[in-house]
C-alpha cells in the first residue's frame, strides 16, 4: 500500500500536471498562429499592453484596436488577428477553460487507459477517436488518420497514407497521461506514447511524444528540470533531429547563452520545417523550461512568448512545471479563473471538473489492468 503522504503528494503533482496543461494552454491560444504571431510581434502585443514581464494571462486588445470590440484580435500596426476564441481566454474574461484539441486528446488518453488498460493497441485508440471525438476537432496528422481509419485502413497504414503531417507537433500533445501516470518510469511512459503515436505519426513526430511523455514522467522525480530533460532525451534515438535540437538547446543554456539569443539561434538552425513541426517547438518548449527552472509562471510565459505552437508548447510546458512544483505551488491567478471546469469535444466529459480527471489518473498509477 503507498503511504497516505506519498500519495498526497502524487495526488498533487497529477493535479498540478492537469492545471498546468490547461492554463498554458489557454495563455497560448489567443496567439496560436506561429507564422502570423512571431515572437516579435507577441512581445510587441505584450509591451502594448504593459504586460512585460508576463505573470498571467494574456490582456485583451488595447482600447481603440480592432480586436477591442470587432470580431477579430488587432490588425495593420498593431499585429496580426488574434485568434477568434480570445475572449474566452484572456485575462478578467476567463471562466472556466476553452474548448481546445490540447486537452481533448490528455482527456481522450485517460479515457483509453480506463477503458482498455496500459496494453491498449494502437488500434483501440483509433476505434476510441471514433467513438469519442468528432472529425472536426481533429486537425493534421490526427484528421488524416482519422479519416484513413474511416475508410478502413488500419495502422499503421493510417499514418502514412495521404499525410503530409507525419512528423508535426500532434502525437507530442496527446502523449501527457502517459507521463502523469508513470510516474518516475520515463521508459514505460515512452512506449505508451509510441504505441499511441503511430496510429497518426512517424519518425520525429513518434519521438517527440515519446519524449514527452518521458519528460513529464520525470519530473516527477528528477531533481533539476535540467536532470529531467536529460531522461527524457535517453529514451528517443541520439541521431535523431529532435534528440539534436534539444541537446542544443541545453547546451546553450549549459553555456550560458540568454533564452533570446538560444531562440534565434534555433529558429536559424531549425528554419524551412514550419511552425507546426516537432522538432522546432520542442527546441521552443526545452528553452522555456531550462529558463523557467521550475518557476511555473516564468516557465509558461517564456514558452509562450517563444512564438511557434504557442498554445501546444503553453500547454506541455505548463503540465512539466504544475508536475514539478504540485498544484498547490501554482499561482492563483493561473487556477482560480478555470473555475474546477473544463469545456471539451470529447463525447460524455464536457463541463468535467479538472479535480475528478486528476482524481481518476491517480488512481490508474500503479495499475496493471
Amino acid at each position: 500500500m503507498t503511504p497516505v503522504g506519498i500519495q498526497t503528494e502524487l495526488a498533487d503533482r497529477v493535479l498540478g500536471g492537469w492545471l498546468g496543461r490547461i492554463a498554458g494552454n489557454m495563455l497560448g491560444k489567443p496567439v496560436e498562429q506561429g507564422d502570423l504571431w512571431t515572437r516579435d510581434r507577441i512581445d510587441r502585443y505584450l509591451r502594448r499592453a504593459d504586460a512585460l514581464p508576463l505573470t498571467d494571462y494574456l490582456p485583451e486588445p488595447p482600447a481603440g484596436t480592432s480586436g477591442a470590440d470587432g470580431a477579430g484580435g488587432t490588425s495593420g500596426d498593431d499585429g496580426p488577428p488574434l485568434r477568434p476564441e480570445w475572449r474566452q481566454c484572456v485575462r478578467g474574461r476567463i471562466h472556466g477553460s476553452c474548448r481546445d484539441d490540447d486537452v481533448d486528446y490528455a482527456i481522450l488518453g485517460l479515457d483509453l487507459l480506463e477503458t482498455h488498460g496500459f496494453g491498449f493497441s494502437t488500434e483501440q485508440v483509433g476505434d476510441l477517436w471514433l467513438l469519442r471525438l468528432p472529425y472536426l476537432q481533429t486537425f493534421t496528422a490526427e484528421r488524416a488518420a482519422y479519416r484513413n481509419l474511416a475508410n478502413g485502413l488500419k495502422p499503421p497504414l493510417t499514418a502514412t497514407y495521404d499525410n503530409p503531417y507525419q512528423e508535426w507537433i500532434g502525437a507530442l500533445i496527446r502523449a501527457d497521461v502517459f507521463g502523469w501516470t508513470c510516474p518516475g518510469a520515463p521508459r514505460r511512459a515512452a512506449a505508451l506514447a509510441r504505441r499511441d503515436a503511430v496510429l497518426s505519426h512517424t519518425g520525429n513526430g513518434v519521438y517527440g511524444a515519446m519524449w514527452a511523455a518521458a519528460l513529464i514522467s520525470a519530473a516527477f522525480t528528477a531533481p533539476t528540470v535540467r536532470h529531467a530533460v536529460d531522461e527524457a532525451l535517453a529514451v528517443i534515438p541520439a541521431s535523431s533531429r529532435l534528440a539534436r535540437a534539444v541537446r542544443r538547446v541545453a547546451t546553450l543554456h549549459e553555456a550560458g547563452v540568454s533564452w533570446e539569443d538560444t531562440l534565434t539561434t534555433m529558429a536559424e538552425e531549425t528554419a524551412g520545417l514550419g511552425w507546426i513541426h516537432t522538432v522546432p517547438n520542442a527546441a521552443v518548449l526545452t528553452a522555456g523550461l531550462l529558463h523557467g527552472d521550475g518557476d511555473f509562471t516564468r516557465t509558461i510565459a517564456l514558452t509562450v512568448r517563444g512564438g511557434l505552437d504557442t498554445d501546444s508548447n503553453g500547454a506541455t510546458a505548463g503540465s512539466v512545471a504544475g508536475v514539478l512544483t504540485g498544484a498547490d505551488a501554482i499561482p492563483g491567478q493561473w487556477t482560480r479563473p478555470l473555475e474546477d471546469t473544463v469545456r471539451s469535444a470529447v463525447f460524455g466529459f464536457d463541463g468535467a471538473r479538472i479535480s475528478e480527471l486528476a482524481e481518476r489518473t491517480v488512481r490508474l498509477v500503479g495499475t496493471d489492468v
